[in-house]
């Protein structure tokens, strides 16, 4: 799966977006401590842009900026032979053909290394008008694999937003049992309730979860 098969698989940034909030909740339940976290959600990233971004403490990370704009989405998978450290800079086509409006995500220092080189194996953007997602023009290396970018494996949990799949995630990453009902109460993004967050993780306070659900902007109810 690469970046081409990603974005024919990802729903529109609305949805998209709900979907990242979701799971910077679940996260945030399922882990209270912010180090242990995949994903996260700012909605206040700036004051017109919103992000959601993943880290698996591995080194493979991304981030999706929301904005008026529309939505732009970076990742990195440092063991893909598109890394910018193996081929001395970003692969060929990744941000050849990001559209100006995005451009000044391609330069966004959160999104490069300390000497300002994008850390970028996967791209792809998205405008209001645009009825599909969009990625740059790529020969892929032939490196016997079937996720030469790492966008399959970054990326899994758009392509596959299902209950299903959100919970044998959750269940792998914290190595405990997950309520299906409750993760499927909040990918719905229904009002967050003291019942869920207990079915979730009975160890976590709700009032505990304030600045969570502020900082992800998720309802509670």
């Amino acid at each position: 799966m690469t970046v081409h098969d990603i974005a024919r698989r990802l729903p529109g940034i609305p949805v998209l977006r709900d979907h990242c909030r979701a799971l910077a909740m679940l996260d945030a339940i399922l882990s209270p401590e912010w180090a242990g976290r995949y994903h996260s959600y700012d909605s206040r990233w700036s004051g017109t842009e919103e992000m959601a971004s993943m880290r698996d403490g591995s080194g493979n990370e991304y981030a999706i900026v929301f904005s008026p704009a529309g939505a732009y989405v970076c990742g990195f998978a440092h063991e893909s032979q598109m890394s910018p450290y193996a081929a001395d800079g970003p692969w060929p086509g990744v941000l050849d053909e990001v559209p100006e409006v995005f451009r000044p995500y391609v330069e966004e220092p959160a999104f490069s290394d300390e000497d300002g080189m994008p850390v970028v194996t996967v791209c792809l953007w998205r405008q209001p008008q645009d009825a599909a997602w969009r990625a740059g023009v790529i020969e892929f290396p032939e490196d016997g694999t079937d996720d030469p970018d790492g966008a399959g494996c970054l990326f899994a949990l758009m392509a596959d937003r299902s209950v299903e799949a959100c919970r044998e995630f959750a269940e792998d990453r914290y190595e405990t049992p997950v309520d299906l009902e409750a993760v499927r109460h909040v990918l719905a993004l229904r009002p967050l309730t003291a019942e869920v967050i207990a079915a979730l993780n009975p160890d976590v306070d709700p009032a505990d979860l304030a600045k969570d659900i502020e900082q992800i902007g998720y309802p509670f109810g």
